[in-house]
């Protein structure tokens, strides 16, 4: 791949986001145009708090984006909650990437930048997530599952890695990771290494097939 072709090519990065502001990091990649992924539950809100969000979002103004903490799907309206507060990701290129950097010094309300993007181990380049990687996290998070579990990249040396398993069926079929045991119960672990992983509730063997490396 020549120079040119890389400036162009589209990679998923991800974001460490202080302040717990990912929705705001979210409308700023989102007015740059930016196709982003913040892992959330989606809770229905009832009473009150169903007319305070239908009243928020009524009021939009005309070019304007809706409030991003709200989704609403006919009469129904959720409240999407962060499962992991303080990361989002982005897809982009090398420059629009750099961009993205120099939006996280500038749009700071202080010294402190809104966040940093996770480069590689030798921080000069910046960390670019596998496809398969960002797609098997974004399977097990959109999965409705509970239980879930999230580990930090540091507390991710603590599971040595195994038998990596491809699911076949249900709601992860499709989804790779390593089999391990957390808390007695089998589960996938799903890694997007350096930044993230997490593990499922239980999944039995009949749904696993191991994958063979080339």
């Amino acid at each position: 791949m020549d120079k040119g072709e890389q400036q162009n090519k589209e990679s998923w990065y991800a974001i460490k986001v202080f302040y717990n502001k990912v929705f705001g990091m979210e409308d700023i990649l989102f007015d740059m145009g930016l196709e982003t992924y913040l892992a959330v539950q989606k809770v229905q809100l009832k009473g009150a708090e169903h007319m305070l969000a239908a009243r928020k979002l009524a009021s939009v103004e005309p070019g304007h984006r809706a409030d991003a903490r709200y989704i609403q799907e006919g009469p129904v309206i959720y409240e999407r909650k962060p499962l992991v507060t303080s990361l989002i990701f982005v897809k982009a290129t090398l420059p629009q990437i750099k961009e993205v950097e120099q939006r996280l010094k500038d749009d700071a309300p202080g010294d402190k930048p809104l966040g940093f993007i996770y480069k590689k181990a030798d921080f000069k380049d910046y960390a670019t997530i596998p496809e398969i990687q960002m797609t098997s996290f974004r399977l097990v998070t959109e999965s409705g599952q509970t239980g879930l579990n999230f580990f930090s990249a540091d507390e991710m040396i603590q599971f040595s890695t195994g038998d990596r398993v491809r699911v076949t069926g249900g709601p992860l079929k499709g989804a790779e990771g390593y089999i391990k045991r957390i808390r007695k119960d089998q589960r996938l672990l799903v890694c997007v290494e350096g930044v993230i992983a997490v593990a499922t509730s239980y999944i039995p063997n009949e749904l696993l097939e191991k994958i063979t490396e080339e």
